[in-house]
């Protein structure tokens, strides 16, 4: 309720974004949440960066250069690293020399390496470029058909509705994994075929909810008042509704966002993924069978990205849900 005022006075009111925001920063576990997530963010648009720096150059990037030299080294805090660093020096260099060299052997490999000597810091940034790409891209694939089908199905009614139900209906009963696959192994090995499996098999859901909130929303009166003025369907469905139903579309991305990435690192460690890349799927899948020689590293940098990226993803999602969704929104002053 607006508090009474003098006449004349002009009351200021947040707007739906404005709460949202203000519930969110309030909330500590959220923040943490996305601070994670800028974390995997910048480590993903610092890959982009290495990944197509060395492309370019028709060059073999650091992540991927074998040095069996290097081979099964524990993370630099547990490999002794100034010992290293008097070895590698002599026991006459100063120690001015010996505490650089032992810094720099600290920070070498911070997550140690792999069989083949690869650093698994530097594969780690790349499984997490190459996760945030397929969040991303099977995002812009699935969510435009959930909205725009969501949107003529709830506006149009009848037997349009009917049919974009009976269509988004046998689409959300096959078996997801199952079609996700065959849509790869036909369009070939690579994230080609991940893109269209995934994007292709996660629009219904957006679908269903954008064509339950049109239907609340094609006969009130803002609607009524736009069509009297003459505006077209196109007009009305993108211009008046959508905006009032895209917290939707930005909850959905939240959370289907980690479930794109499990099914990425699910195909990769099947081996029908990304070929030649760093892959968090590969990753593991390389990593289990060197588990059981003591080589733990690798397997728990891995594990514990994934776990908490999708973790910070979830929990966001929920957070973005509570603060826009207006039948979960209580006892909140403007």
């Amino acid at each position: 309720m607006i508090p009474d005022a003098p006449y004349g006075t002009l009351i200021r009111t947040r707007s739906l974004w404005g709460n949202a925001v203000r519930r969110l920063w309030r909330r500590l576990d959220l923040r943490v949440c996305l601070l994670v997530i800028a974390l995997f963010t910048a480590a993903a648009l610092w890959g982009e960066v290495v990944y197509w720096r060395y492309r370019l150059r028709d060059q073999t990037p650091p992540y991927n250069r074998v040095d069996m030299s290097r081979a099964y080294r524990p993370p630099s805090p547990w490999s002794r690293p100034f010992a290293r660093a008097v070895e590698a020096l002599g026991p006459r260099a100063s120690r001015f020399a010996i505490l650089r060299k032992g810094i720099a052997n600290l920070f070498e490999h911070p997550l140690g390496t792999d069989n083949l000597g690869r650093d698994v810091a530097q594969r780690l940034i790349q499984g997490a470029r190459i996760a945030f790409q397929v969040g991303i891209i099977t995002s812009l694939i699935a969510i435009p058909i959930g909205v725009i089908l969501g949107l003529i199905a709830g506006y149009f009614g009848g037997w349009v509705d009917d049919l974009i139900v009976w269509i988004y209906s046998t689409v959300a009963s096959m078996p997801g994994l199952l079609f996700i696959l065959a849509i790869a192994m036909v369009a070939g090995k690579g994230l080609k075929g991940v893109y269209l499996g995934i994007g292709l098999m996660t629009w219904t859901g957006l679908c269903r909810l954008i064509r339950a909130e049109v239907i609340k929303h094609r006969d009130r009166p803002y609607v009524t008042a736009a069509r009297t003025l003459g505006a077209g369907p196109v007009r009305i469905m993108f211009r008046h509704i959508l905006p009032n139903v895209f917290h939707l579309v930005i909850i959905s991305f939240s959370l289907r966002f980690p479930s794109a990435i499990g099914t990425e690192v699910f195909m990769s460690f099947l081996g029908i993924g990304v070929q030649g890349e760093p892959s968090w799927g590969i990753m593991i899948s390389n990593a289990r069978l060197r588990l059981w020689h003591g080589m733990w590293w690798e397997m728990t940098a891995v594990t514990v990205a994934v776990f908490v990226v999708v973790l910070a993803f979830n929990l966001a999602g929920d957070g973005l849900r509570d603060a826009l969704d207006p039948r979960l929104r209580t006892g909140d002053t403007p």
